[in-house]
């Protein structure tokens, strides 16, 4: 095996160089940089790239045997150990947080770098009809995408590394895009490029919340920001709906202090209820009272049915306390993960080096061919295009199921974007799930958003990637299953 070249390895004089080489090794293990079994460069090799002593390097080497991080293979070589220390994830954890105190000290408060994530099992098919979130991938304009895409896929300038807070004329772009259509008050420079939403929940969770923070979080909400923010060691607080959007009035009365509340205003993510312009003041006034940040999720904001959006929590006052995310996903392509992350000025360093540490950039001619699609207006006649498209399915799907499935079941959330959510007392809603799957159908169980035992079982099910035939079958299998499942 050869050894690995760490030519980009380098010390600073005036500083102890011993301490200097055992901090970056520790550091590059850590975050995984030298993972398990890489081979180390010899003493001799490693001392004269760094044109020091091969003394230092050997003591530096030693210590690191005996703790644990490396370990010696006779006549082979110093490989990084299978197994690193217990108490690496900790050390490695405050020595993230002093590094961004350093050279950020107004965000001493925010929150330690979580080294590892863990989001759970992933569905064996997520592009089954009806599955949440999935858009109409026939209606995708392929046609102006591939032209762009020609345009950039040889341009030598995107064929390398690029910024991790990500490509300037996307970022510009999204800018303009985000003011005109959200409200949204930004720069490009408080823009961050992340791979998909999720990518934007770690960061927040990385950079915001300290182990044992309290974190308000929409009972029921978005699974994977449970799990973005328990990753993190964040105990998380349920927050309840009233009328399908955040009780503000019960959240200003709770006592928990809270570091942080991820809340999505515009289509509450399952229920679909929308937040209304006052609540939101309230909600802002709250977070500023309470010293709490807001993540607000966007989510499907550029669907609605039956009325004009309200602007985004974000835009609604100067220096609001709100990190605000969205995404490509659902808009565009799930396949291109691409999503973003508007931050206040004074985090903005602090996020992207959490998003240098945790990814690096975002790939550079995806991001360049969504620059020109925003540019040259395609986004926003796409997304016109769509919203007439998933209106009509909609209205369809809502028909049927008024029609095919029986009482006490039923609709619970009719306008939500591109799902429906469906009430199905007294079954199984994982059961029932499963069986749609059998009919190749997808859906999520009601049961699973919620942070406890929910009394209400329901299936959220998508539409926006269906046909008509498909939504006629679905219907009428639904209602079988629901009488033969009791």
């Amino acid at each position: 095996m050869s050894a690995a070249e760490l030519t980009d390895l380098t010390l600073e004089s005036g500083q102890p160089l011993q301490e200097q080489l055992y901090r970056q090794l520790v550091d590059w293990i850590c975050n995984g940089r030298l993972t398990a079994g890489t081979k180390l460069p010899s003493s001799r090799r490693l001392a004269e790239s760094l044109s020091i002593s091969r003394n230092t390097v050997t003591l530096v080497l030693d210590q690191l045997k005996a703790e644990g991080f490396l370990t010696s293979h006779p006549g082979k070589g110093v490989f990084v150990s299978p197994e690193l220390p217990a108490y690496t994830k900790k050390t490695y954890r405050q020595g993230w947080q002093a590094q961004r105190n350093k050279y950020l000290p107004s965000l001493s408060h925010y929150g330690d770098f979580a080294q590892t994530l863990s989001w759970g099992k992933k569905s064996k098919d997520q592009s089954l009809p009806f599955t949440p979130g999935l858009p109409d991938l026939s209606a995708f304009p392929f046609t102006i995408w591939n032209k762009l895409y020609r345009r950039h896929q040889s341009r030598l300038a995107l064929t390398g590394y690029g910024q991790s807070q990500g490509y300037l004329p996307l970022r510009m772009a999204l800018t303009e895009y985000l003011r005109n259509s959200r409200g949204v008050r930004c720069n490009a420079e408080q823009i961050i490029i992340t791979n998909g939403a999720q990518e934007a929940l770690n960061l927040c969770a990385i950079v915001a919340i300290n182990q044992g923070d309290k974190v308000y979080i929409e009972n029921p909400g978005y699974r994977r920001a449970r799990a973005a923010f328990q990753s993190v060691g964040a105990k998380l607080v349920p927050a309840n709906l009233k009328d399908k959007h955040l009780d503000v009035d019960k959240l200003a009365n709770n006592a928990t202090q809270a570091k942080l509340l991820f809340t999505t205003p515009t289509h509450q993510y399952p229920m679909g209820g929308v937040m209304p312009a006052g609540e939101r003041i309230k909600l802002l006034d709250w977070a500023t009272e309470a010293n709490c940040w807001i993540i607000e999720d966007d989510y499907d904001s550029e669907f609605s049915f039956q009325h004009k959006p309200i602007a985004a929590l974000q835009g609604m006052g100067e220096n609001t306390p709100v990190l605000y995310m969205g995404s490509f996903s659902k808009t565009l392509l799930p396949s291109l993960r691409l999503g973003y992350l508007v931050v206040p000025s004074s985090t903005v360093e602090a996020f992207t080096q959490a998003k240098e540490m945790l990814s690096g950039h975002s790939p550079l001619v995806t991001q360049a061919v969504v620059a020109d699609f925003l540019d040259e207006g395609h986004f926003v006649r796409h997304l016109r295009k769509m919203r007439t498209n998933y209106m009509k399915k909609w209205e369809h799907f809502c028909q049927l199921i008024r029609e095919d499935i029986p009482p006490p079941a039923g609709l619970i959330a009719n306008s939500a974007g591109m799902h429906l959510v469906i009430s199905t007392p007294g079954h199984d809603d994982i059961t029932l799930s499963k069986k749609l799957r059998e009919y190749g159908f997808g859906s999520t169980p009601l049961s699973l958003f919620y942070s406890n035992k929910t009394e209400d079982p329901g299936l959220v099910l998508g539409f926006a990637n269906t046909t008509f035939e498909q939504r006629a079958d679905c219907a009428k299998i639904l209602a079988k299953t629901l009488k033969k499942y009791p």
